[in-house]
């Protein structure tokens, strides 16, 4: 059987899995896809953008702009990506508020208001900043130039990023993942053409892509303002009479702990991505290659299954707020059924279509044939890395911070001692393996922690 058949009917077993299981508990699986898929779609839109951005400088500006906008893009990526706890620990906390049936308009003015304040502190040290990012990108002086150019524009974005991580976990709290859809995909087509027309109409070089990213995250920041408005006065949330220094105490002091666990757990998984990049490159650059195609394995899968972690976040946080523990097990068992779904299609697709995605990625035969001698590990990806992904919406949804924080730092110290050791033997494939035990064992430790 050629290849193409063994693909259709691999898809139509699976497609016929999941049509039984959509039948079973009915209701509660279209909740779950209610809010998982808009959140696949949202995320789909993310690399669009990036490569958007790298597609314009590469024919107008060439490989200096090109270094320029990514190195720019990865500082800003990984400053907002500490700062991940807005969204993840603002959609847990007010899921549980609306199973409770109150508190969520409390809930929304003091994340945005905190979200606003450390925007507005990555503005006033946008200096000191910008000097330590660069010490350590160390980027040659010609990229270095223009980098300059892109950051100090793109940094005066950072209340709206912020304040729009704080706006994104409450409509998930809410049970709503449409509006976040429709404000990314809104924010990336506007990112899109302002910078089109900046750089091609205007002739505005990488400051016109830093400026279609600042003002379309302002734009994207003020529209989600008006989406919140309007879903306060849907849902007739009650407004509190004051906004005293002593209410603001009241409602962040509850929050502190699951925004530091989140944010703590996040250090972890920024150090092991940064070390398996750093790792790759020290064994030469035919390695790193390899590496970064096959870890757009992990990226095409994580776009789903963070469809079904925000789900989690939602119902897990509802039912647990209602105090309904019946239902929570049940989107417990049903959100696992459907991570095993997506794990089995994505791990068969990797096996039969494995090396036909990396030549679709690259056209340098030496590099494809240095990722196939590791596309073993790809193919295991999905079945090390699902149950983490639906714990960690769950654990967002009930607040069980603290275990996803020890799960992640027990995971992060395996990782590397497995690397540590094995690597004079094993090479990158050490790199490898430590990578499939670090996700595996974030799943198992928090699966225990859950029965606990």
């Amino acid at each position: 059987m050629c290849t193409h058949s063994r693909v259709v009917c691999t898809f139509l077993t699976f497609f016929s899995i999941f049509c039984g299981f959509c039948f079973t508990f009915a209701a509660v699986n279209r909740k779950i896809l209610a809010l998982t898929l808009p959140s696949i779609a949202s995320n789909i839109t993310v690399p669009l953008l990036g490569l958007c951005d790298v597609t314009i400088m590469g024919h107008i500006g060439g490989a200096t702009s090109i270094a320029a906008i990514a190195v720019g893009s990865m500082i800003f990526n990984v400053m907002y990506w500490l700062f991940g706890f807005l969204r993840m620990g603002t959609s847990g906390i007010t899921a549980q508020a609306y199973g409770r049936g109150g508190g969520m308009l409390e809930i929304l003015k003091s994340s945005l208001l905190m979200a606003l304040l450390l925007g507005a502190a990555i503005v006033v040290l946008q200096v000191p900043l910008q000097w330590l990012s660069f010490w350590l990108m160390q980027m040659q002086d010609d990229v270095s130039q223009l980098c300059i150019h892109y950051y100090y524009i793109c940094v005066w974005g950072a209340p709206a990023m912020l304040g729009l991580y704080s706006l994104m976990g409450w409509f998930i709290g809410m049970q709503d993942t449409r509006t976040p859809m429709m404000i990314a995909i809104g924010q990336n087509v506007m990112n899109i053409l302002l910078s089109l027309f900046l750089v091609i109409v205007l002739h505005q070089g990488i400051v016109g892509v830093a400026l279609g990213t600042m003002l379309s995250q302002w734009a994207a920041f003020l529209a989600a303002l008006l989406f919140a408005k309007r879903k306060v006065e849907e849902k007739g949330l009650q407004r509190p009479s004051e906004f005293t220094q002593k209410t603001l105490k009241r409602l962040l002091t509850p929050h502190f702990r699951v925004y530091l666990d989140i944010f703590l757990r996040t250090l972890c998984l920024v150090a092991v991505n940064l070390y398996f990049t750093s790792a790759g490159s020290a064994q030469g650059a035919l390695t790193l290659a390899a590496n970064t195609l096959l870890m757009q394995f992990f990226m095409f899968f994580s776009y789903v299954m963070d469809g079904f972690a925000f789900a989690g976040e939602a119902l897990a946080g509802k039912s647990y707020g209602a105090g309904d523990g019946v239902t929570l097990r049940r989107v417990v068992r049903l959100l696992f059924g459907w991570g095993l779904a997506v794990a089995a299609i994505f791990t068969v697709a990797y096996w039969l279509l494995g090396t036909e995605v990396l030549r679709l990625l690259t056209s340098d035969a030496e590099v494809v044939t240095a990722a196939e001698g590791y596309m073993a590990w790809a193919v295991l990806i999905p079945a090390a890395g699902m149950a983490a992904f639906v714990w960690d919406g769950i654990f967002i949804g009930i607040t069980e911070t603290r275990g996803m924080l020890w799960s992640c730092l027990v995971a992060s110290v395996a990782f590397f001692a497995i690397y540590l050791l094995l690597a004079p033997i094993m090479a990158n494939h050490a790199l490898w393996l430590a990578l499939l035990v670090y996700l595996a064992l974030r799943g198992l430790l928090q699966t225990l922690i859950f029965i606990h």
